[in-house]
């Protein structure tokens, strides 16, 4: 009997304390540079983006030629918030592009399979002084494409597959990760028949 009870009472408790692991809504302040579009507010729960708010974002990150925004990717914008945090970036995040129509990528000269097309592709503005700062930051998050532009005063980030550049260096000097380059290396000595 008092087992019972104590499990009842255990069971009371557990419906009545708080989770230790309560989802956190996670907020974004940003506007865009060209169109001067802004989003305020809360964009995910903590479990999962929030609709609307990704409808306003999608609009908000639309270069100032589309007619209808493509929806944008939410783990692009998981990155950007989680590069924000970790650079302690305060008031409204400058995008200088999100979302490109395949016009506007080509009049900027973007790469032809750029994620910007897909509306995965973030250029965030900072102070010249802190790119090489951010983009490490974002780099250490293992999460998609970080490009940074010290000239420009920009850091590219997009969902994309893991991989770095220095867009300012002609040729841009694209890293892929270290798997990559490793199976790659391997397969060139499995060519060569193990010969040096």
């Amino acid at each position: 009997m008092k087992r019972r009870l104590l499990l009842l009472g255990a069971g009371v408790f557990t419906l009545a304390a708080p989770s230790l692991h309560a989802a956190t809504p996670r907020r974004l302040s940003l506007r865009h540079a060209h169109t001067g579009a802004r989003f305020e507010g809360p964009w995910h729960d903590g479990t999962a983006p929030d609709p609307g708010a990704m409808i306003e974002l999608s609009a908000v990150l639309a270069d100032s030629a589309t007619i209808r925004p493509r929806p944008f990717d939410a783990q692009a914008l998981g990155i950007l918030a989680d590069v924000a945090e970790a650079a302690r970036l305060s008031g409204p995040l400058v995008v200088r592009s999100g979302y490109r129509t395949p016009a506007i990528n080509a009049a900027v000269h973007g790469a032809g399979d750029s994620q910007h097309l897909r509306a995965g592709a973030i250029d965030l503005e900072v102070a010249p002084a802190r790119v090489q700062q951010v983009a490490g930051l974002a780099r250490g998050l293992n999460r998609g494409g970080v490009g940074v532009y010290p000239r420009r005063g920009f850091v590219h980030l997009d969902s994309g597959p893991v991989r770095h550049w220095n867009g300012d260096v002609p040729g841009g000097s694209v890293a892929a990760p270290v798997e990559d380059r490793i199976g790659r290396i391997a397969e060139a000595w499995r060519n060569q028949g193990g010969r040096r």
